[in-house]
C-alpha cells in the first residue's frame, strides 16, 4: 500500500465520521488532523499507531524496519494480552545504521524476513517503515511481495513513517494494511447468522475476556477480535461477519465503513466501560442481527447481570458516592471512564481532551454537564491546580501521571493502557470499583499527609534559635572564634 498525498487526505476527511457530517459547504470533507509534534516519537506519531493497531495480532510477527530506537520506543508500552500464541511480544528490528542509511535497507530488510520465516514459522510477518526508511526512500512493498513468493508466509508492509501524522492516523494506515492484504483472503469453515467482528478492541489487560462469556451466553459469535488476542487467519475472513461492533473508538473507522462498502456488512459504535454502556451495547447488537427470540434472551441476561451487580457494588457505592476526581487520560477513555464513574456515585470535575476525535469532546461536554472542566494544558502543574481548585479526592491517569500525584500525596489510579487490571465488561465495574476503593481509603494517605516527627521538632528548634539574643550571649558570640557547623 503506498502512501500518497491522495490516500493521507482520504483518510486524514473520513467521511464517516459524525463530525463531518455536520460540516456544510467548503468544510464538508476537510482534513481534521491532528499532527504529531516534531521529535516526540513515543505516544504520538503514526508509526506508533500503526503497532497499537496491528500488534496484538498474537501469532503473527511483527518487524520494525527502521533504527533500534524506533523498536525500542514502542514495544511493550501496551497491555494486549494474548490467550496463546506469544510470538507478538518478541520485538524485532533490522536496527539500521549510518551505512544502512547510505546504502539502503533493502537487502537487510529482505534477509530479515526470511530468517524470521525460518526460525519462528509465523502466521504472517507485518512489516512497518519508520521515518528513516521512508526518507531514504526504500521500497517496502517490493521487498515485501518478494519475501512473501520466496516463503509462501504472507507479509504485510505497513507504510506508517512516524512523520506523517499522529497515533490516530497511524490506527487507521494499520486499518488500511489490514483491509488491502488480509480481509477476504481466506473462508471460515462454517458461518452462523450470529456472526459479529470486534473492532477497535484491544485486548488491554485482559478486558475483553470480560465480554466474551457474555456474547456467548446469546449465542453469538465474534468470528474476528481486530485485533485484541487475534489470530491472523480469523482476520482474512472477517469479510463473512454479518455485523462489525467498534468498542468506543474512531481509530479504525475508516475500516469499519469500507467493509460496510465492500461487503455490505453493517457497524454501530459501542462502548464497554460503565453499565448503561454494556446495556445499551448487548441490546444495539442483539437489534441490529434482527431475531425477537435474541433480543428476549438479551432483556434477560442484562436482568440477571444488573441485579448481581448491583449487589458486588452496593458496598463500593455507599463508600463511593460523591467523591470527586480528575480524570487525565486520552482518546474515548475520556469519556467512557466518566459514564462508568458516575454509575458508582463518583462525580468527575475535571477531564482531558488529548487525542479525542471532535465526538469524543462533545461527549464530555454532555457528560460533564456546564460546571466541568476540560483540561487544554497538559502540564503536571496545571493538572495539580485543577485538583486542589476542584478539592478532587483522587486523581485518575495514565502511569506517566502517577509521580505526579505521589508527590501531591493525591490518591492514584492507573486507567491507561498499561494497566494491568480490566475495567470492561460488568465483572470489570466491580474491578473498577474495588481498585477505586482501595486508592481511596489507603491509610497510607493519612500517614503521608501527617508532618514528619522530626519536622514537629526542627520547627520548634528554628524558633529558640531565632530567639532575640541576651546582651551576654552577643558578646559572648562576637568574641567567639569557634565556627557552628
Amino acid at each position: 500500500m503506498k502512501i500518497t498525498q491522495s490516500k493521507i487526505n482520504e483518510l486524514l476527511s473520513e467521511p464517516g465520521c459524525e463530525h463531518n457530517h455536520k460540516k456544510q459547504g467548503e468544510k464538508k470533507n476537510k482534513s481534521c488532523a491532528q499532527l504529531a509534534k516534531p521529535g516526540a516519537a513515543q505516544g504520538g506519531c503514526a508509526f506508533d499507531g500503526a503497532m497499537i493497531a496491528l500488534v496484538p495480532i498474537a501469532d503473527a510477527a511483527h518487524l520494525v524496519h527502521g533504527p533500534i530506537a524506533c523498536s525500542g520506543n514502542s514495544w511493550g508500552g501496551r497491555g494486549s494480552l494474548s490467550s496463546g500464541p506469544m510470538l507478538y511480544k518478541t520485538g524485532f528490528t533490522t536496527d539500521l545504521d549510518e551505512t544502512d542509511v547510505i546504502f539502503g535497507g533493502e537487502k537487510k530488510l529482505y534477509k530479515a524476513i526470511l530468517e524470521i520465516e525460518k526460525r519462528y514459522k509465523p502466521a504472517a510477518v507485518f512489516v512497518y517503515s519508520t521515518c528513516v526508511t521512508a526518507l531514504i526512500g526504500d521500497d517496502l512493498d517490493a521487498v515485501c511481495k518478494v519475501a512473501a513468493k520466496k516463503t509462501g508466509t504472507p507479509v504485510i508492509p505497513v507504510n506508517s513513517p512516524g512523520f506523517i501524522g499522529s497515533k490516530n492516523f497511524g490506527n487507521r494506515l494499520g486499518g488500511e494494511a489490514l483491509l488491502e492484504y488480509v480481509v477476504g483472503t481466506a473462508e471460515p469453515e462454517f458461518t452462523t447468522p450470529y456472526d459479529i467482528n470486534l473492532i477497535g478492541e484491544y485486548n488491554i489487560a485482559g478486558e475483553m475476556w470480560n465480554v466474551l462469556p457474555l456474547l456467548e451466553k446469546l449465542g453469538i459469535r465474534v468470528l474476528a477480535k481486530i485485533t485484541g488476542d487475534a489470530r491472523y487467519k480469523e482476520i482474512c475472513y472477517a469479510h463473512h461477519a454479518k455485523l462489525n461492533v467498534m468498542i468506543c473508538s474512531k481509530a479504525l473507522l475508516n475500516m469499519a465503513r469500507k467493509m460496510e462498502e465492500r461487503y455490505g456488512i453493517p457497524y454501530i459504535e459501542e462502548s464497554f466501560y460503565g453499565i448503561e454502556d454494556i446495556n445499551h451495547c448487548l441490546r444495539n447488537i442483539a437489534a441490529k442481527l434482527g431475531d425477537a427470540d435474541l433480543i428476549e434472551r438479551t432483556e434477560k441476561l442484562i436482568a440477571e447481570e444488573n441485579t448481581a451487580l448491583d449487589i458486588a457494588l452496593a458496598p463500593y457505592r455507599e463508600r463511593l458516592k460523591g467523591k470527586r476526581v480528575v480524570l487525565y487520560t486520552g482518546g474515548v477513555k475520556s469519556w467512557s471512564i466518566i459514564s462508568a464513574a458516575k454509575d458508582l456515585g463518583i462525580e468527575v470535575v475535571a477531564t482531558s481532551a488529548r487525542k479525542s476525535t471532535e465526538e469524543d469532546k462533545a461527549r464530555i461536554k454532555k457528560l460533564l454537564g456546564k460546571d466541568g472542566i476540560i483540561l487544554e494544558q497538559e502540564s503536571p502543574k496545571e493538572i495539580l491546580r485543577i485538583v486542589k481548585e476542584t478539592k478532587a479526592d483522587m486523581l485518575i491517569a495514565g502511569g506517566r501521571n502517577q509521580y505526579t500525584a505521589l508527590k501531591a500525596r493525591i490518591p492514584f489510579l492507573d486507567i491507561n493502557q498499561e494497566r494491568h487490571h480490566p475495567y470492561a465488561g460488568y465483572r470489570g465495574m466491580v474491578e473498577m470499583a474495588r481498585e477505586l476503593y482501595e486508592a481511596l481509603y489507603s491509610p497510607v494517605w493519612e500517614q503521608v499527609r501527617k508532618p514528619a516527627p522530626w519536622e514537629d521538632n526542627n520547627q520548634t528548634s528554628r524558633q529558640e534559635f531565632s530567639a532575640p539574643l541576651s546582651p551576654v550571649s552577643s558578646t559572648l558570640s562576637s568574641s567567639s572564634s569557634i565556627e557552628v557547623i
